[in-house]
């Protein structure tokens, strides 16, 4: 079922996958001369917070957290970018080091692009930089949302507004498939509650016929209800 008119995804998701996308022949060769192509384990770190960058990664399968860790070892996933997306272009802009660290909730394939050639190809195509801009224009947008989510929305709210984001990252358009497959750890970390309140509010949506599990694995089967759970009413849809 589609999220339109019940919950505005476009709020959640940061839209990299538009970047490369129908890029002129010439850049498209400059940008992709060098790339190469690595497998990555679930689990497998990707980059580390702190780390000096020295390129872009290109996800071309599977599902990948940015989080951040604090002093007890916490993490704190700050997004989940799935396939088509890019991530780690923000440290090279900036002249950086990474801001967070990187690593497969899946196993993945991604792709590496050398940041001289990304800059390269960057200060040369006018398309590349105003997309990036678009793109990091809108990146802000949905970081505020997550702040607000952590610092006005409750628990139940935050799982659902998760939930939904989280199935769209794993919606398979060729099968239908619309299974999320996540650790508790990680969906608690990224709903920033404790495991222990993560695992009750799942079953309180397991009985009211919101979602179905199985291990890992998360179906949910009533999109609406789970958004009307969200708050995220058609009035406020309109007002935004």
């Amino acid at each position: 079922m589609s999220l339109a008119g019940i919950f505005p995804i476009d709020q959640w998701n940061f839209k990299s996958q538009s970047i490369l996308k129908s890029i002129p022949e010439e850049d498209h060769d400059r940008l992709y001369a060098n790339m190469t192509v690595e497998s990555y384990n679930k689990g497998d770190v990707i980059f580390k917070e702190g780390a000096v960058p020295s390129g872009i990664f290109f996800i071309q399968k599977g599902i990948v957290k940015k989080y951040k860790v604090d002093r007890d070892g916490r993490e704190q996933i700050m997004y989940v970018a799935g396939t088509g997306e890019l991530i780690g272009y923000h440290a090279i802009l900036s002249e950086e080091r990474y801001p967070d660290s990187a690593s497969a909730i899946e196993d993945c394939i991604i792709a590496f692009i050398p940041k001289e050639d990304f800059l390269e190809v960057l200060h040369s195509s006018v398309i590349l930089s105003q997309r990036l801009l678009k793109n990091m224009s809108h990146e802000y947008a949905v970081l505020t949302n997550n702040i607000s989510v952590f610092t006005q929305r409750t628990a139940r709210e935050r799982v659902a507004i998760t939930l939904i984001v989280l199935r769209e990252k794993y919606k398979n358009e060729d099968s239908n498939e619309e299974t999320i497959n996540i650790s508790r750890s990680d969906l608690s970390n990224m709903a920033g509650i404790a495991k222990e309140n993560l695992v009750r509010i799942l079953k309180e949506f397991k009985n009211l016929g919101v979602l179905f599990s199985e291990g890992r694995k998360i179906t949910i089967t009533n999109i609406k209800m789970l958004a009307e759970i969200s708050s995220y009413s058609n009035k406020t849809l309109k007002i935004r």
